[in-house]
């Protein structure tokens, strides 16, 4: 009897212990939609140097903050970016992906460092890059983003234009 007595509290403690663990790790998901807010930095066309056959490069890019506005922590939290010119908006031209933060998380009402992602597909030519932006066949962009933490299905969570201004960094 007195073996039963004494595993009563040990039995107790740890359905406490379970309880928590399982309270804690099943919290409803958070919608990355009303969850996450984007502050854009900036958009623009990255001078991305010159390529093998001489011609300058420009590519769209984003730099942009993520703040979590919910009230959990938002572990392994990644973002995707799609790239397209806007007389294509079903077409993609480019894309770019970033781990914000791994399993550390992003606390709530914590705000990322600046990201940045750049589309790999831009546009070449031999005209000065201030004059590839004026030239009558550039064609504007924007891009789309989407987030997705833990295992959440990719969540969209903004469009923004990319401005028709060179970007040195």
């Amino acid at each position: 009897m007195r073996a039963r007595l004494r595993s009563a509290p040990v039995l107790a403690l740890c359905s406490l212990v379970v309880a928590s663990l399982l309270a804690s790790g099943c919290a409803a998901p958070v919608d990355l939609k009303s969850g996450l807010q984007v502050m854009v930095v900036k958009t623009g066309w990255f001078d991305a140097g010159i390529t093998q056959d001489g011609k300058n490069k420009l590519v769209p890019t984003v730099s942009f903050r993520l703040t979590n506005l919910s009230n959990q922590k938002l572990a392994v939290l990644q973002v995707n970016a799609l790239f397209r010119r806007v007389n294509d908006p079903g077409g993609e031209w480019g894309s770019g992906f970033l781990t914000v933060v791994g399993s550390e998380g992003l606390a709530p009402g914590a705000t990322s460092p600046v990201l940045t992602i750049k589309s790999q597909l831009g546009y070449t030519g031999t005209d000065a890059r201030a004059d590839m932006l004026k030239n009558s066949q550039f064609v504007d962009a924007k891009v789309s983003l989407f987030a997705k933490y833990g295992s959440v299905q990719w969540t969209p969570i903004g469009d923004y234009p990319i401005q028709r201004q060179l970007i040195a960094e």
